[in-house]
């Protein structure tokens, strides 16, 4: 008996290592947290195993560490996890490009305080131009755009060129007006040189910013590179593991390609190709391109301006400008050829469209080739105004709007002044737009909003800015529920790219992609979402690409 006593201690140890023994290994286990998965039934679970990238089981703590052992464990002390955040629409390369020319314009709140950033700004960059973006003429305290006057006064002698927060309007001074050879004369399809008694003010709309943008100097690739990494970096800050980028040159999907390739651009890429000549033959005309890190199936082009600077193409006069009606950016013809391009190559169509003209024109158009019901999978980018007929069009032909919840919190001061009382209800209606064809890709359209994709998810559920107006929220009854919310910026996201059965949940054979965050956003009161939730970690495919671990109190074991 006693030797029998003295061996059971090493029977338990073998037993032990035994079992051991028989786990299965994987490269990373996480566990002790709350997983929201966003599967078909928003299961919520507690632990999961990733294996080359891919999540390879998921379920509760004992389950997982029962059968799984790893070389790096992650223990979340609670924390919440989610799918990696999907922004459907964005401008990622251009972001970056700006984090290095751009001199940073956002909330200014005079023309005065623009001149300051301006110079702080040239001191430091001695670039051939002076750039900068995200004035908006409707945070001052006159509501009108500026001219020349105060741009030539403070900088004679460099061309300045300043785009409005929407990019769909242009501030410049009279050196860049001479250089681009602009004077009262100056016509423009699509496009519009303001005057002021007789002579250009400064102030140029949708095409007429290209006579001047086509002779500002191209980037280098070793800018390119950096203007890449650095917008992937500010993602993975902020829980973004996959962006659609809304329209890229050949030069620019090729580089990221490349980076790829690499290893050096690890953010997965959903590029809009611009509808030039050069993407046509070397991308629409062979088929979709697609890899794990890059999907190349989508022409994007633009029906019409933005409704801040009156380009907006729409159906009766502006409610404050009673001349005006917008702009309509190309043809009907022209996108009729686009269309028919893209629907005999498979090719994904999206077209921004903001005024109710606009939509309209290219629901229209998208039904001439779609027919019916389909799954093609054409969108139309921001869908902003719509009339109160067309609604139907996006079922009728399975139309997807891709919107940008946070253009309703940003607008809503002034929106209505654009649009009167009436057409304001077919604005930014994005539960109406969901009910068409239950499911709808959300994202910034960043740089005109910030990055930051807890701000969408925020916006979409409370319709308020962030200080809390309107209390009742900006017509609030076309907010999502918080599952719609999360649906938008990650499983439809993904759908909308048709990449829904590889990321945007957490379920078994997908891209490990997930993001840990500070708090719930299921259950937060709608001040702790936008005032107490941080991102702790990003992970693309199982690799950690973004931590803040530490001050949190967590560690991996490889850390």
């Amino acid at each position: 008996m006693n030797r029998i006593k003295c061996l059971l201690p090493f029977v338990i140890i073998f037993l032990n290592y035994s079992c051991m023994q028989k786990k299965i290994r994987v490269d990373l286990l996480v566990f002790n947290t709350t997983v929201y998965t966003v599967n078909d039934s928003f299961d919520v679970t507690h632990a999961f195993a990733i294996k080359d990238g891919k999540f390879l089981d998921i379920g509760t703590n004992e389950e997982i560490l029962g059968k799984y052992s790893a070389d790096t464990n992650l223990n979340a002390v609670g924390k919440y996890i989610y799918p990696g955040f999907n922004d459907a629409h964005c401008h990622f390369y251009g972001y970056g490009m700006g984090l290095i020319k751009n001199a940073d314009l956002r909330g200014t709140k005079s023309q005065e305080e623009i001149i300051e950033r301006l110079k702080a700004f040239r001191a430091q960059n001695k670039f051939d131009w002076l750039t900068g973006r995200s004035w908006d003429q409707n945070d001052w305290e006159v509501k009108e755009f500026p001219t020349t006057d105060i741009l030539d006064k403070a900088f004679p002698d460099v061309p300045v060129y300043l785009t409005r927060v929407d990019g769909h309007a242009a501030w410049v001074n009279t050196k860049a007006l001479e250089l681009a050879g602009i004077n009262s004369a100056t016509k423009v399809e699509g496009g519009d040189v303001i005057l002021i008694n007789g002579k250009p003010s400064g102030v140029l709309i949708d095409n007429a910013m290209d006579l001047v943008r086509k002779i500002i100097p191209d980037s280098n690739r070793e800018m390119d590179i950096k203007a890449l990494l650095g917008a992937q970096e500010d993602c993975f800050k902020l829980g973004l593991t996959s962006v659609t980028d809304c329209g890229l040159s050949y030069n620019t999907v090729k580089l990221i390609d490349s980076l790829n390739k690499s290893g050096d651009l690890y953010i997965r890429i959903n590029a809009m190709l611009n509808p030039t000549e050069k993407n046509f033959t070397e991308f629409v005309k062979k088929g979709p391109y697609i890899t794990d890190r890059l999907s190349v199936r989508t022409i994007k082009v633009y029906a019409d301006g933005a409704l801040g600077s009156r380009g907006a193409l729409m159906l009766e006069p502006y409610s404050d400008a009673p001349k005006q009606k917008g702009l309509q950016i190309e043809s009907k013809e022209y996108y009729q050829k686009v269309c028919k391009l893209a629907f005999e190559n498979n090719y994904q169509m999206s077209t921004h469209a903001i005024g109710d003209a606009a939509n309209r024109l290219m629901l229209e158009i998208y039904g001439e080739q779609l027919k019916e019901k389909n799954d093609k999978r054409w969108r139309i980018e921001h869908a902003q105004i719509i009339h109160p007929d067309d609604f139907t069009l996006f079922e009728k032909y399975s139309i997807i709007p891709s919107i940008q919840p946070t253009h309703a919190t940003s607008d809503m001061y002034w929106a209505k002044d654009r649009v009167g009382e009436e057409r304001i209800k077919g604005a930014y209606a994005y539960k109406q737009l969901l009910a068409t064809n239950n499911w709808i890709p959300s994202g910034t359209d960043f740089p005109v909003e910030e990055v930051d994709p807890i701000k969408t998810f925020y916006a979409a559920i409370s319709r308020k800015d962030s200080k809390g107006w309107p209390p009742e929220g900006f017509q609030k009854e076309n907010a999502l529920s918080r599952w719609e919310a999360m649906r938008s910026m990650t499983i439809w996201a993904a759908k909308s790219s048709f990449e829904e059965n590889v990321k945007g949940s957490i379920e078994v054979g997908k891209y490990a992609d997930f993001v840990v965050l500070e708090g719930d956003l299921m259950r937060q009161t709608e001040y702790d979402i936008i005032n107490k939730n941080k991102v702790i970690a990003t992970y693309v495919g199982g690799k950690k690409v973004f931590s803040s671990m530490k001050r949190w109190g967590m560690q991996n074991e490889d850390e």
